[in-house]
């Protein structure tokens, strides 16, 4: 295949990218009949995911759209995302939308039901624009033959546009069961404080609706004897032990998270003294030269969260293992900075990695939904990255601190067993929306239904 087969499938976007691989398709125009052009680019987000953007144009009759899919798979749990509207700056708010997202407005009761529009990339006010677009459609024929429907229309319609002068605050609820909604934060790599963020798990049907199915609901609730002869098959008691386990270097084949090509990830069990067995996974692609890791915990979900604190002031603390589970934040209070679980998953390095993964997950120089040319902008980012250098040149202390309501994750103590003065673990009791997050909530309920009479 030449060098044409080294490059990501997904590539980030570039300006002097002298060949973007825009794929364009002569389609038929819905609009006027005629034959338009509908372009492809396959491209990564930053601080998101792989995506398609297609957009269609016509010379005929000037009729464009554009539409966006998911290239990534279907993320573990759905998402919930928040957002405060205060300001014009909140309107003007970039948001990736996909098919299976609803959208909801309380303050005015309305709502978007799932898989009733295409994924799009748009604004907080064009989600506004494109609502009243579709009410005011058809609204002389319902003034002639339903005037009372046509006047319950033209209130709410008087509503929606009222919502764009901002006369007082309101929600817009995004509720994605794929996981794949972005909404742009304009204080990045700062905290968003308009938006929050919550996961859950999701429900058979909505299982059903993303076209997720169980092996037991394929097979008709039968186990299935088809895998005797394959690849996948359980193992026996005694057949391979835990310490047989735990001397072994398993290797899978997968894709590099990173460009898609296939690559061979490496699996070990091994075991964090004071802690627990972790599985650690290492991925290495010989084709983008991604290298990522990976740690599951080998345990299950712990009684009660855990709060760990480092206070990082020498090079001693740069050193110490740490332990990220894929449920756990981490938060640098002296930056305003804050990492969600799901930004650089579970992993297993030390301090100073894990430090420079913030950095450089937070100051990717890709950025797509920010103008490189606005000063402000731009000076903020240089103050920010001066910032994360003097700390990981040990300049200037820092805390970092890992809150995981899973309770699996671990930083090293360079007293153990005694006490470790710039170290501090707390634990507590998780609240009914992180029990959710973490599927315990309908466990319960399974359970108690299971030993119901």
């Amino acid at each position: 295949m030449g060098e044409t087969g080294k490059k990501p499938l997904f590539r980030d976007i570039n300006a002097d990218d002298p060949d973007p691989e825009a794929t364009e398709i002569e389609s038929l125009c819905l609009n006027c009949g005629k034959n338009g052009i509908t372009r492809l680019l396959l491209t990564k987000i930053p601080f998101y995911k792989e995506v398609v953007i297609m957009s269609f144009s016509c010379e005929h009759c000037g009729f464009c759209n554009n539409e966006i899919q998911q290239g990534g798979q279907i993320q573990e749990k759905g998402v919930r995302i928040t957002l405060k509207v205060m300001s014009a700056s909140d309107l003007n708010r970039q948001v990736v939308k996909s098919d299976s997202t609803s959208v909801s407005v309380p303050e005015v009761q309305l709502e978007i039901p799932a898989f009733s529009q295409k994924g799009e990339v748009t604004t907080i006010e064009g989600i506004l624009d494109r609502s009243v677009q579709g009410l005011e459609q058809d609204q002389d024929t319902r003034r002639k033959e339903h005037p009372e429907a046509a006047q319950q229309i033209d209130e709410f319609l008087g509503k929606l546009k009222k919502l764009k002068e901002l006369e007082s605050p309101f929600s817009m609820v995004f509720e994605d069961i794929s996981g794949n909604t972005f909404i742009q934060n304009p204080n990045a790599p700062q905290i968003d404080p308009g938006v929050t963020i919550s996961h859950f798990n999701r429900s058979k049907e909505q299982n059903h609706s993303l076209g997720l199915y169980s092996e037991s609901e394929v097979s008709g609730g039968e186990k299935s004897d088809s895998n005797k002869d394959g690849i996948l098959q359980p193992l026996k008691e005694g057949e391979f032990t835990l310490e047989t386990l735990q001397g072994e270097v398993l290797q899978f084949p997968t894709n590099c998270p990173r460009c898609r090509a296939p690559c061979t990830t490496n699996m070990k069990v091994t075991n964090i003294p004071y802690f627990k067995e972790v599985v650690i996974m290492a991925t290495n692609c010989d084709t983008c030269g991604e290298r990522t890791n990976e740690v599951k915990s080998g345990g299950g979900i712990q009684p009660r969260g855990m709060k760990i604190e480092v206070k990082v002031s020498s090079k001693e603390d740069f050193s110490r293992d740490v332990l990220k589970s894929d449920t756990c934040s981490l938060t640098v209070p002296e930056l305003d900075v804050e990492v969600g679980p799901a930004a650089l998953g579970g992993r297993f390095s030390t301090v100073e990695g894990i430090l420079a993964a913030m950095k450089d997950q937070l100051l990717d120089s890709d950025v797509m939904f920010s103008d490189s040319a606005d000063p402000a902008n731009k000076q903020k980012l240089d103050d920010f990255h001066k910032k994360f250098q003097d700390i990981l040149q040990g300049k200037d202390p820092v805390t970092l601190v890992l809150d995981d309501p899973a309770g699996n994750s671990y930083v090293q103590s360079l007293t153990a067993p005694d006490p470790d003065p710039a170290l501090s673990v707390t634990h507590y009791d998780r609240t009914f929306e992180q029990n959710e997050e973490l599927g315990l909530n309908d466990m319960v309920v399974e359970n108690y239904e299971t030993e119901q009479p």
